[in-house]
């Protein structure tokens, strides 16, 4: 193309002057109109929603209704919005963010302040409750209460049955003067029951119904083979406890309902005054429901004292998984989890698209935290924090396997939480659980202190109607999860990451996972378990460190096509079960955590809580150090004990004063020992000793009363060369690791 001459320059310069002339001026460019600001307050009314004059939260969703929704910004000013009702938004409220105002904390809580307290020359003191308030939970001076409860019951004195229990006239509940205010609180394996007590015939309890009936065996309604993990089954041990009776008021920071005075009887802590203390229970269930939302954006507001009431009905809380129950007295048949029902939570998303819940707080809640359902889709909650529920943090998803497209939960975002002490009594429940959904991000959060798993994603155990699903593409990147699958609460089966269900597609990486089942009384608790069906799954770039049992498990061979590659771990296990699947790169058995690894590690969670508990080298894993045993079972040598992985066992055969030991080549200073008992949990009352001699004349002895736990932890500070691990009386040894820590 040839430039243009200076005449036709001059030329098209015209032509655009004539144009300008012609077309008049343009208009100039309008900027984007400033939302309109709305404002509400904890004792706000009215109608006009102005900062001299705010509103209700009720207020100024109908006033942002008459404005059209969208573009409309309602700011809620400092304190408590106490409701007695869920605020719902609608699909007509799309459009509308809600906040706090600048430098506010505002709260909306369900929770009603009880007063008038009675002091008793017991050091009880009493209230009066109103009408239609049942208080499950009681929170002093921000400070959780604990319903009154006494000690376990065995299954030999409380023997469960399908029609009810034994143990009446033992445990003395037959004499207790409210004995039907109270409940039995049973876990077996992952599932948690709390019954309350119907009625009380000689030495005979019967509960409350359904809760009985859907907590045992025969209702063709839980999952495949459940029936071996009901309160009426051979795993069921005992009860955990029974609470809410008078007579178990005897720890401070107990409380105790009666029904029939309309009364709460509360034992209080040291320095707790009944004219200064404030006592809340929750009362309203759910605080802000979203069903239809779009585009709505809750940004910095807390949620506190939400009830959760279906545990004080009839229908009790009958556990399945993860904190989903049981209901109703009938029901389909149902062996893959279709029917199963979610906690109420503080905060519930239905249908919504495009909601962002973000820096927000979650506290002292009867319930869970938050709930998307229903299809909602393209959601996001972040940068909030949930601590002290009695349920679980978020719940995102369904449990219907093939739901319709507007149903299907997808690309919603759960990223930059931190959870901590959630499940606080419902203990089966999760810290972040996803169901049946596609293109989740679960990234970057920091969960702490859990009793059951950290993250569970997937669902429907291979039933024939949950082999196809819309599970697929999921990513559970960069959490950090410590202290979970707590051994105080004897929650079994489980993980810091636990999936379900074939998911193509879906990667489990970059997280920092220290300490699951820690100290677990049997052999169980996994870093990453792809349980089941669970697959398609890629497991790459974890940092997986003191585990109760594997870092990695896929069991099933019907769980195919999983692939753990490049990960580090101070254990080791077994191949992948499935067909497909493969293990490849990953950094085994380590004692100290390398620098790519500890970097891994550092850079997972929510970033407001960091450190990396680094590795102790093992003094029993050296060139030098030699175990021996004083007898050896088949193929279980004592090489197995120091071989860096806690899957594998030793064992003697059974005889008096039964022995395994290792020589660690020279004397060391060894500041703590390591025993991880075998997977049957094998060795019980022996002595640990520790000597600079072979004869082990010098020897510094310690003695262990029971079975070793995974692992049972002895604070040593002595200087020795040889370590034993010996019975005091007969049987065998039988170990799956040992460490000596300098």
């Amino acid at each position: 193309m040839r430039p243009f001459t200076p005449a036709a320059r001059a030329a098209a310069a015209a032509l655009l002057t004539g144009a300008a002339l012609l077309l008049g001026p343009l208009p100039a460019a309008q900027a984007a109109p400033a939302p309109k600001v709305l404002h509400a307050a904890p004792h706000g009314s009215g109608s006009r929603c102005t900062q001299g004059r705010p509103c209700s939260v009720e207020g100024a969703r109908n006033a942002a209704r008459a404005i059209g929704g969208r573009d409309v910004r309602v700011e809620l000013a400092d304190g408590t919005y106490e409701l007695d009702a869920p605020l719902r938004l609608g699909g007509q409220d799309s459009g509308v963010t809600w906040t706090a105002a600048r430098g506010a904390h505002p709260v909306l809580s369900g929770g009603r302040t009880l007063t008038g307290w009675s002091v008793h020359a017991d050091g009880t003191w009493t209230a009066k409750v109103p009408g239609g308030v049942t208080p499950r939970q009681l929170f002093v001076d921000g400070r959780r209460a604990v319903r009154a409860r006494g000690g376990a019951c065995a299954a030999a004195v409380c023997d469960a049955t399908k029609s009810g229990m034994t143990g009446a006239e033992k445990t003395g509940i037959a004499h207790w003067a409210r004995p039907t205010d109270a409940e039995a609180v049973i876990s077996v394996r992952w599932r948690n029951y709390h019954c309350r007590i119907a009625a009380v015939t000689g030495d005979l309890l019967t509960f409350a119904q359904p809760c009985w009936t859907n907590s045992a065996s025969g209702t063709d309604r839980t999952g495949p083979s459940w029936d071996t993990t009901t309160v009426d089954s051979a795993r069921y041990s005992g009860v955990a406890h029974f609470e809410n009776a008078r007579e178990l008021l005897d720890t401070p920071g107990e409380f105790v309902w009666d029904s029939a005075a309309h009364t709460v009887t509360y034992l209080p802590r040291e320095g707790e005054n009944p004219r200064r203390s404030r006592a809340v229970t929750p009362v309203t269930e759910g605080l802000l429901v979203l069903d239809g939302a779009h585009d709505v954006r809750v940004s910095g507001i807390g949620f506190a004292y939400a009830a959760y009431r279906q545990p004080d009905t009839d229908e009790g809380y009958a556990g399945t998984q993860a904190g989903l129950t049981l209901t109703g007295a009938t029901g389909p048949v149902d062996h893959a989890g279709r029917f199963y029902t979610k906690p109420a939570a503080a905060l519930t998303v239905r249908a919504g698209r495009h909601v962002v819940i973000d820096h927000g707080s979650f506290s002292h809640l009867g319930g869970a935290g938050v709930v998307f359902e229903q299809g909602t889709q393209d959601s996001t909650l972040t940068r909030s924090r949930f601590t002290d529920l009695s349920s679980g943090a978020a719940y995102i998803g369904d449990t219907e396997p093939m739901p319709a497209p507007e149903l299907t939960g997808a690309r919603n975002t759960v990223s930059y939480n931190t959870v901590s002490h959630t499940g606080v009594e419902y203990t089966d429940s999760v810290g972040i659980w996803a169901g049946y959904e596609a293109g989740t991000v679960i990234d970057h959060n920091t969960l702490d202190h859990l009793p059951y798993s950290g993250i569970s994603v997937g669902w429907g155990w291979n039933q024939p109607e949950a082999r196809q699903s819309v599970l697929r593409d999921n990513r559970i990147t960069d959490n950090r999860i410590t202290d979970v699958m707590l051994v105080e609460d004897a929650q079994h089966d489980g993980a810091a990451i636990y999936t379900q269900g074939a998911q193509p597609g879906t990667v489990v990486s970059g997280n920092y996972i220290n300490r699951s089942a820690y100290g677990n009384t049997e052999r169980d608790g996994n870093g990453i378990y792809l349980d089941e069906q669970s697959s398609h799954i890629t497991v790459a770039r974890n940092v997986i460190t003191r585990v109760g049992y594997k870092w990695v498990s896929n069991w099933a061979d019907y769980g195919i096509d999983n692939h753990a590659t490049g990960n580090w771990t101070d254990t080791d296990a077994p191949t992948l079960g499935g067909t497909g699947s493969t293990m490849t790169g990953n950094h085994t058995k380590l004692d100290r955590l390398p620098a790519e690894a500890a970097r891994v590690a550092a850079a997972a969670g929510a970033g407001r809580a960091g450190g990396v508990e680094q590795l102790r080298p093992d003094l029993a894993r050296t060139g030098t150090a030699t175990a021996t045993q004083s007898s050896t079972d088949g193929t279980a040598t004592a090489a197995r004990a120091t071989d860096g992985d806690t899957s594998t066992d030793t064992r003697t055969l059974s005889e008096a004063g039964a022995w395994w030991q290792v020589d660690l080549g020279a004397v060391h200073h060894v500041g703590q020992v390591e025993i991880w008992n075998d997977s049957a949990m094998t060795t019980s009352d022996f002595d640990v000793q520790l000597a600079a001699s072979a004869d082990f004349s010098d020897a510094v002895t310690t003695h262990i009363t029971g079975k070793a736990l995974r692992p049972t932890l002895l604070d040593t500070d002595t200087h020795a060369r040889y370590l034993r691990v010996r019975l005091t009386g007969t049987g065998r040894v039988a170990l799956a690791h040992v460490l000596a820590h300098p």
